[in-house]
């Protein structure tokens, strides 16, 4: 279905990123404004990946064709995004664990 005939909520915006162990930098592989952003954060909330709301990158990252790289002028603001995910992923999974 083509995003074009989805009707656009206005300022909604999303980009999903994955990176692979070895890959050269995360790729885009989704993006979309309106009902399409909807639904990525939606998915995402659904399969517990962590959502980052910063308008700046997302109007950036949505630039970016889908399955592309993100380039290297973005990889250092991208790399700290994903070690402080990373971070929190890891204080919850530990304190998930840790008996009270």
């Amino acid at each position: 279905m083509s995003d074009a005939k989805l009707p656009k909520l206005p300022g909604k915006k999303a980009v999903a990123l994955q990176y692979e162990a070895f890959a050269p930098a995360p790729r885009v592989i989704a993006k979309g404004d309106g009902l399409v952003a909807n639904k990525i954060i939606e998915l995402a909330q659904a399969h517990g990946i962590f959502i980052h709301d910063s308008p700046d990158l997302v109007d950036l990252l949505s630039q970016i064709d889908l399955d592309d790289y993100v380039p290297q002028t973005l990889w250092i603001v991208v790399a700290e995004l994903l070690i402080w995910a990373k971070d929190i992923a890891d204080t919850s999974h530990s304190s998930a664990r840790t008996p009270s």
